[in-house]
């Protein structure tokens, strides 16, 4: 069953201009609509697809409401709107709370009434999970970890010993929490281990993507603020922390000790070096390497944006030319 658009207005505070009557039952992209879903514009180049889509309805702004062949709703953000509204037509999750045969709960743990845990999972002494929490099948929670109430783990996570993890939080399939950090020290000519002794400790409302892996501290713990959202693969190293509401997108590697601010937006592989800090609402788009403290907020880069390969020949034989052109200004200036 469908909702209608005039339905869908009234719950999400939007303007519709057009016919209310249609049934809504899910979404599709402005250039392959199809009857029944609805659609949004948010970014320009898709404009053209307005007048022609065979979309239901499309989420607007008011300045591209009047450009659009079919009923639509007016958002100030048109991404931010359709983000809420297409939680609507989410698939819901048939789970019964109760602990699965195959799984093992530690006599000392405590569970809320209506915990599930699924099949293969393991919970360890101590541990303390809050109420509606689902644990994934073959999910392992480290002898006294607690879970918020409300979070989410899937399939084959791992919360080490002692990780503290907020509530409403969503850990994707085979994510590591709280693995040992990577400390050494080298002593007569061999690596001997640094005891890895604090833990980590996530804030409410945290999204953790599939594979990440997040370190404990090596005295302190590692800390992820409330509202963080983590992409896939994503390694943080110990005693980092990570402000609120920060966003980390996939194959982000993050060195031990650093602090990152709030708000921030950190793009898909970017490196950041150990004992920095970076301040709130920086930006730092993909691939930048991050080697030294950001103080003010704004967008950062770095790398190279891609070209030819005979260009980047020439580019890479132009820059190794530097040192001998900048020896020979200072000789030119000093009068040599």
């Amino acid at each position: 069953m469908g909702i209608r658009l005039d339905e869908l207005a009234q719950r999400h505070g939007l303007r519709l201009i057009g016919d209310g009557d249609a049934e809504i039952d899910g979404v599709c992209t402005l250039a392959n609509g199809r009857a029944g879903a609805i659609s949004f514009l948010a970014n320009p180049q898709y404009r053209r697809y307005l007048t022609e889509t065979q979309a239901a309805a499309v989420i607007v702004t008011e300045a591209d409401a009047a450009g659009a062949a079919v009923p639509v709703l007016v958002a100030d953000d048109p991404y931010v709107a359709y983000a809420r509204l297409a939680a609507e037509f989410l698939p819901s999750a048939d789970v019964t709370p109760g602990v699965a045969p195959t799984a093992h709960v530690d006599s000392s743990a405590s569970l809320a009434d209506d915990v599930a845990v699924a099949a293969g999972a393991s919970i360890g002494a101590g541990a303390r999970l809050g109420a509606g929490v689902r644990v994934g099948p073959n999910t392992v929670i480290g002898a006294r970890s607690v879970v918020g109430a409300g979070t989410q783990l899937g399939a084959n996570v791992t919360l080490e010993a002692s990780v503290t993890l907020g509530a409403r939080c969503t850990v994707h399939s085979g994510a590591v929490i709280g693995s040992r950090g990577f400390g050494l020290a080298m002593d007569a000519g061999r690596w001997i281990e640094v005891p890895q002794l604090g833990s980590v400790v996530i804030g409410d409302d945290v999204e953790i993507g599939a594979n990440t892996t997040i370190d404990r501290g090596a005295v302190e713990d590692t800390v992820i603020g409330d509202g963080v959202k983590i992409d896939n693969q994503v390694q943080i190293a110990h005693n980092v922390t990570i402000g609120a509401h920060t966003a980390i997108a996939a194959k982000v590697g993050i060195a031990g000790s650093t602090s990152i601010g709030s708000y921030c937006m950190l793009g898909g592989a970017v490196g950041v070096a150990g004992h920095i800090e970076i301040t709130d609402k920086v930006m730092i788009t993909g691939m930048t390497l991050v080697s030294r403290s950001i103080k003010e907020p704004g967008t950062y880069s770095s790398g190279w944006p891609v070209t030819t390969n005979g260009e980047w020949r020439k580019q890479v034989a132009r820059l190794r030319r530097l040192d001998k052109l900048e020896q020979r200004v200072k000789r030119l200036e000093s009068g040599e």
